[in-house]
């Protein structure tokens, strides 16, 4: 029914780009024989017109300006870290907060707005109670359950 194009037909060659292939040992490539691959000339006038290097730091410049960090993690630059704001539910454990976040969903049949609830563990280290308003930060796993952190208490819970 359908007929499928040759290899010949689907690469078309462009024209004056392409150069025969032959088969060349690597020992001869790095004995500079009968190779194919041109060679690269530089004239004085370039040589010196390159751009000179930048010279480095002693190691204790380096870390005055990185904040004592290793250059290689402070090249990697963080992402934007999903944050909600939620409610504290439960503190009945240490060191960690149940924070409930609630969501409006429309509703696709009957066209109203839902209220949807997660309930996300949390890393706290400032100490919120429940009933706080608390705006968490997504983190690595901290515990089986744990993936979030608590970055700053919005709003105190009336007490």
């Amino acid at each position: 029914m359908f007929r499928r194009k040759q290899k010949e037909e689907a690469v078309a060659p462009v024209s004056g780009a392409e150069t025969p292939a032959t088969d060349v040992s690597p020992e001869a490539i790095a004995a500079g024989e009968d190779s194919t691959i041109p060679a690269i000339s530089a004239s004085p006038a370039e040589v010196q017109s390159a751009p000179e290097a930048v010279p480095a730091l002693p190691a204790g410049d380096a870390e005055a300006i990185t904040g004592g960090k290793s250059s290689s993690t402070s090249s990697r630059a963080r992402g934007n870290r999903v944050q909600k704001v939620g409610i504290v539910s439960s503190d009945k454990m240490q060191k960690t907060v149940t924070v409930r976040v609630d969501r409006l969903v429309l509703h696709r049949k009957y066209r109203r707005y839902v209220r949807r609830t997660s309930k996300f563990m949390a890393h706290d280290e400032l100490g919120s109670t429940i009933g706080d308003r608390v705006r968490i930060v997504e983190t690595r796993p901290l515990s089986a359950h744990k993936r979030w952190r608590v970055v700053e208490i919005v709003q105190k819970a009336a007490k």
